[in-house]
C-alpha cells in the first residue's frame, strides 16, 4: 500500500504503524498529491491511504488522476475535517473508505483490510452525517418542483461559492483568493443565507442547478 500525507511525522507514525501488521505491506510514501500520483503509477499499489487536504494537489484531486492509471487501486481518506461536502467529494472521487485522524490506530489497520477485501469503511460520525444529508436531499426531491428563485450574488461570494463546490475548506479558498480565513469564513455565512440552505454540500447542489457553475 502507499500512504500519503503532507506531515512528515503523522506520515512515518502510520507508516510505522500499518508495517508492524503482518499482512500489510507499505510499498511507499508521499507527502503530496502529485507524488502519490507518480508513485502509484509506477507501484500500482492494492491501497492507497491518502490526506484529503494537502497543498499543492489535494488528496481529492488525486483520486481520479490515480484511478486513471491505475484503476485496480483502492482509496481511503483521512482527514482532521468533519465538512460532509469533502466526504460527498471523496466518494465522487472513487473513495471506499473515509477516516478522521482522531481514529484509532487499530482501526486504521482494520479499514485498510476492509478495503483491500473490497468493502467500504466509513466513520461513524460521518456516516450519520451522510444519511442525513441524504435524507434531506430526498426531502427535497418529493418536494413539487418549481423555479428556484435565485439569490444576487456578489462576485466574491460566487467566486467563494465555486470554491465551495471544489470541496475545498476556508484556509485553502482564502489563499487562493488572498484574503483571510476570517472573511471567508463571513462570505460562506452570508452565501448559506441567500441561498437559504443549511451545508456546505446544499449550497453546491443549489448552485449546480441554479446555474452558477456549471
Amino acid at each position: 500500500m502507499l500512504v500519503v500525507d503532507d506531515h512528515a511525522l503523522f506520515r512515518r507514525g502510520l507508516v510505522s504503524v500499518l508495517n508492524d501488521e503482518d499482512d500489510i505491506d507499505v510499498v511507499a510514501e508521499a507527502g503530496d498529491g502529485d507524488e502519490a500520483v507518480r508513485l502509484a503509477t509506477e507501484l500500482r499499489p492494492d491501497v492507497v491511504l491518502m490526506d484529503v487536504m494537502m497543498p499543492h494537489t489535494t488528496g481529492i484531486e488525486a483520486c481520479p488522476r490515480i484511478r486513471a492509471v491505475a484503476p485496480e487501486t483502492k482509496f481511503v481518506m483521512l482527514t482532521m475535517s468533519e465538512d460532509e461536502s469533502d466526504l460527498f467529494e471523496a466518494l465522487k472521487g472513487g473513495a471506499t473508505g473515509y477516516l478522521l485522524k482522531e481514529i484509532a490506530v487499530t482501526d486504521i489497520a482494520r479499514a485498510v483490510r476492509d478495503i483491500a477485501a473490497g468493502r467500504s469503511f466509513i466513520n461513524p460520525s460521518m456516516a450519520t452525517k451522510m444519511i442525513g444529508e441524504f435524507a434531506e436531499l430526498a426531502k427535497q426531491e418529493s418536494r413539487p418542483k418549481t423555479r428556484p428563485h435565485i439569490p444576487e450574488l456578489t462576485p466574491r461570494e460566487t467566486e467563494v461559492l465555486k470554491l465551495m463546490a471544489r470541496s475545498l475548506n476556508n484556509r485553502v479558498i482564502g489563499e487562493r483568493l488572498f484574503i483571510t480565513e476570517n472573511t471567508v469564513k463571513n462570505h460562506v455565512r452570508n452565501i448559506l443565507e441567500k441561498l437559504q440552505v443549511h451545508s456546505r454540500t446544499e449550497a453546491a447542489i443549489y448552485a449546480v442547478r441554479a446555474g452558477y457553475i456549471g
